[in-house]
């Protein structure tokens, strides 16, 4: 591992040795210090472990509890407090209990946007011993009757509006339903959420059920994104979701102790206000900003939706410190024409994860927000959120990386035959750690071939550099074949991004009968702007190479098809273009 100098903000060398990664690991992982690993027997395997980290989630639950008043949730004017959502947490698991008959393992849905509730319902679930399931909000009435069908629930939270689309199919699944935030009378066989659960009460005298927990028993299953076939729960346990927290800090504080600052100084209170601007049952939005906030004291800010002008007057408003999401969320903000007309100085750094950042992204944030620290993350919903972290002087020296791997995290590339490859080299991405989750839920022929002796098999293409810092080089899925050559999609997607009239895009490929595949890209502009194909192919000639550089454009003025988790899905925008000519 070597050393290297310390890059400064203006890309110059400062002369000053920063220490390699494997010391700073070394010096933050030592006996005593917070983030001190042990190892643990994890389904035969031996693992290494956050020895500091909560068990459960109920342990992070009780440690939030003495925010006591500080505001944890706040939605449009609705503002509660740790202590209240404790209370009513405890309040909802106990109704589970005492008069749904809740059982350890039996699982409780939820299905709604980002309110409040959404969070008491999570918590009081996890505390009563149930599996908690969050159901994908945005998904049509046969995919949530799949989800409820497929995990067993046996009650689901849910908001009006999927309360409405699931109304006749709920009794034949034998689900009971508490609606949150009904705006009317609740359909029949429901019942209102607010009205049995109430304020919770005095938070002093809320009192959690006896129901004891173990780090490895499930407590959640996570349906994966979807964007081919159906998709499939990932059931993961107290100990995935209760790291995870341990990890992101442990990411975060890394490429600060290698800038020179001390574990102490980075851990010391400082006022965390949080922009949410993903999904609750997203990973990142559950395990990295949810569970976290709870468990450091930090206050999360809900959106209705998406929405880069109401993101801006949320961040001057509540003082957020940090906001991210997708790459493309960030570059929206700080992109947008009305940045300048807000406050934004509360902003401490910007984070973003769940899909490839182009390095240009960077060049932004210093632009836009001088002083601030960038942080890129790597992670699914099969290793509870995070696995890298690249964040400080780790990304301003390489951008186009996702970091190292956390401590307790091992990472390896291998080729098809399942050999490690050379430093370098593309590869499958496999993983192991305490992050992993079990498998997937009622599924053991693709648990079988997905989870190998603690390895996760990511079906990520990746390399490593000399330093174990992760590239992500695609998707396998996404990967195109030219006359033989192997193209990556982000590849080609980052230079695009640099072309300012650029304002989104994806690359997909595109049949040709010789070749195989052909490079198209879709290409959404900056509004004002005009680009034609032969600017961005004049943009691009010496940048990649041109086997590389698209053949065939489409131009659209609507946004690129997305999961909630900010995906593109490529698999809708292939069916929905490819029957359409594109610009060639």
């Amino acid at each position: 591992m070597q050393d290297r100098d310390e890059q400064g903000r203006d890309g110059q060398d400062t002369g000053r040795r920063l220490p390699g990664i494997a010391e700073v690991r070394a010096a933050m992982t030592a006996p005593g210090q917070l983030f001190e690993m042990a190892e643990a027997t994890i389904r035969g395997v031996r693992t290494r472990v956050w020895k500091n980290a909560p068990p459960t989630l109920r342990d992070i639950l009780e440690i939030s509890r003495a925010q006591g008043g500080k505001d944890f949730l706040v939605y449009e004017d609705d503002r509660v407090t740790f202590a209240e959502h404790y209370a009513r947490a405890a309040a909802f698991a106990r109704l589970l209990v005492d008069r749904y008959g809740i059982a350890k393992g039996d699982r409780v849905a939820i299905a709604m946007r980002n309110y409040p509730e959404w969070s008491v319902a999570f918590f009081g679930a996890a505390v009563a011993g149930a599996v908690v399931v969050p159901l994908n909000a945005w998904w049509s009435a046969g995919e949530l009757e799949y989800g409820l069908a497929d995990s067993g629930a046996r009650i689901l939270v849910a908001d009006t509006e999927r309360a409405d689309r699931l109304a006749a199919v709920l009794p034949q699944l034998g689900v009971s339903c508490l609606v949150a935030r009904a705006d009317g009378p609740v359909p029949e066989g429901m019942e209102a959420f607010e009205e049995i659960v109430g304020d919770g009460g005095d938070p002093q005298a809320a009192v959690l059920p006896e129901v004891p927990l173990d780090p490895e028993d499930d407590a959640t299953i996570f349906y994966t994104s979807g964007t081919t076939g159906r998709p499939k729960g990932a059931l993961g346990t107290h100990r995935n979701i209760a790291g995870n927290p341990v990890a992101l800090a442990y990411g975060i504080m890394s490429a600060g102790v290698r800038a020179g600052r001390t574990v102490e100084e980075l851990a010391a209170p400082q006022p965390r206000v949080t922009l949410l601007s993903v999904p609750f049952f997203h990973a990142t939005g559950c395990h990295s900003v949810l569970v976290t906030s709870a468990l450091q004291g930090g206050t999360v800010v809900l959106m209705y939706r998406w929405d880069v002008r109401t993101a801006l007057e949320l961040i001057e408003r509540e003082r957020v410190t940090g906001f991210g999401g997708v790459p493309t969320m960030a570059w929206q903000v700080l992109t947008s024409p009305d940045f300048g007309d807000y406050d934004t100085s509360s902003l401490t750094g910007v984070s973003y994860g769940g899909a490839p950042a182009a390095p240009a992204l960077v060049d932004k944030i210093k632009e836009r927000l001088p002083e601030r620290m960038p942080g890129n993350g790597y992670g699914l919903t099969e290793t509870s959120s995070v696995t890298t972290y690249n964040g400080g002087v780790n990304y301003l020296e390489r951008p186009e990386s996702v970091g190292p791997p956390v401590a307790v995290c091992d990472v390896r590339v291998v080729g098809p035959g399942g050999e490690d490859l050379p430093t370098g080299e593309v590869g499958e991405l496999l993983i192991k750690g305490p992050n992993v989750i079990k498998g997937y839920w009622n599924k053991p022929e693709a648990t079988a071939a997905a989870f190998v002796d603690g390895w996760f098999h990511s079906g990520d293409l990746a390399r490593l550099d000399a330093d174990g810092f992760v590239y992500i080089v695609d998707r396998a899925k996404d990967m195109l074949i030219r006359g033989g050559e192997n193209i990556y999609c982000a590849e080609v997607e980052a230079a695009l991004y640099e072309h300012p009239a650029v304002a989104d895009c994806a690359v997909i490929g595109v049949p040709h009968e010789v070749l195989g595949e052909e490079v198209g890209a879709v290409v959404v502009p900056r509004p004002g702007t005009a680009v034609s194909e032969r600017d961005i192919e004049e943009f691009l000639d010496g940048r990649i190479a041109a086997f590389k550089i698209p053949a065939h454009y489409w131009f659209r003025e609507q946004g690129l098809p997305r999961n909630p988790g900010g995906k593109i899905l490529k698999t809708r925008l292939r069916e929905e273009l490819l029957d359409r000519p594109p610009v060639s």
